[in-house]
């Protein structure tokens, strides 16, 4: 068998001098984002007496492991995956501040790491804990929004036709309850929907984009059946007064929620039977067209970059943080592509205050 040289004492240096030069883009990312920003809030959890221990190896660094969940979220890889890829990767393990020496947090880890935010309900304070940190530089443009929602596809389950129907009216199946392994592997939470002739199951990304930057303002997260228009209120408030509202005509008929928010509505019209649009109404929808397609690169980015409009998820509380995070990492990949760097001084005891 042909013996494998170790690296030499500056071969990887040389190695990670080469990646940066291909353009590696976690080198940017690192650079771009001041970490220390989500330290009060997984300090807050991790601190919790239910949260902590002081039995076995010393917990990894609580920064450390929340960027292993971005990079999860990047690249969309399971939590067996994201250990190999740290163990191999030399950029990982730059972007990650680890030597090749150095322990990494196996798949389990990792899991109870994300399971315990999940848990504790925080996945969305640490995306808008970034967008604060946005509003503080005065990077969102604000001159205008867009609302749009897309598919998040789970593994397809395996349900009888009355099995469904249980699950549809809120009930468990008699025969699931007999077996927990197969309860805890079925997803009751997530919903069938088709639109143009396809069939999708899962969840919907509901979000809201700053037209100017492309930078997800909030989202919510539902099954895929709830219509696009249903979460719009949820998107929406008065801090976004006198921008215009971008959105498709799924949206249409929603201009009292619009006009409480003192936005100008820039809804797509919408034709009816016996009703065709006219001139100009074609007009005026390819004019609103302009702006509201700016939302479909940030899904065109998610799709083909992030490859996340799918997650290997059972039930909503776990699809939405993977849907959470999927949102702030795209969040902090803008930033890079917009070369803003997100730093911030944030004050703990304020923070500890708020969380009681």
């Amino acid at each position: 068998m042909k013996n494998i040289n170790p690296l030499g004492m500056f071969d990887e240096h040389f190695l990670l001098e080469k990646l940066t030069k291909l353009k590696d883009p976690l080198v940017k990312l690192e650079a771009h984002i001041d970490w220390k920003i989500f330290s009060p809030i997984l300090d807050v959890v991790f601190n919790k007496p239910q949260n902590s221990s002081n039995a076995g190896r010393p917990p990894f660094d609580r920064v450390l492991m929340f960027k292993i969940l971005i990079l999860q979220s990047l690249y969309n890889l399971s939590d067996d995956q994201i250990e190999y890829q740290i163990t191999d990767r030399l950029t990982f393990k730059r972007f990650l501040g680890l030597k090749s020496s150095d322990r990494v947090p196996d798949s389990k880890t990792i899991w109870k790491f994300r399971e315990t935010l999940i848990q504790e309900d925080v996945i969305a304070a640490l995306f808008y804990r970034f967008n604060q940190a946005l509003d503080d530089q005065c990077i969102f443009a604000k001159t205008g929004q867009i609302v749009d929602a897309s598919f998040v596809e789970v593994p397809w389950q395996r349900n009888t036709r009355e099995e469904n129907k249980e699950i549809k009216a809120g009930k468990t199946p008699e025969a699931w309850k007999e077996k927990p392994n197969k309860l805890r592997q079925k997803d009751v939470d997530a919903r069938w929907v088709k639109k143009n002739k396809m069939l999708f199951y899962g969840y919907k990304n509901h979000i809201k984009t700053d037209s100017g930057t492309k930078l997800i303002t909030t989202y919510a997260v539902t099954d895929a059946s709830v219509h696009d228009s249903q979460e719009l209120e949820t998107l929406i408030d008065r801090d976004d007064a006198g921008q215009k509202l971008y959105a498709d005509s799924a949206y249409t008929g929603q201009d009292e929620s619009i006009d409480w928010c003192g936005m100008t509505s820039e809804v797509h019209e919408k034709a009816s039977r016996n009703h065709p649009l006219t001139d100009e109404q074609k007009a005026s929808n390819r004019l609103k067209s302009k702006s509201r397609a700016r939302v479909e690169h940030l899904f065109g980015f998610m799709t083909n970059s992030m490859d996340a409009m799918h997650v290997r998820t059972i039930g909503i509380l776990r699809a939405a943080a993977k849907i959470g995070l999927t949102n702030l990492t795209y969040n902090m990949m803008r930033c890079v592509q917009l070369k803003k760097k997100v730093y911030a001084v944030f004050l703990y005891d304020q923070y500890a205050q708020v969380m009681g």
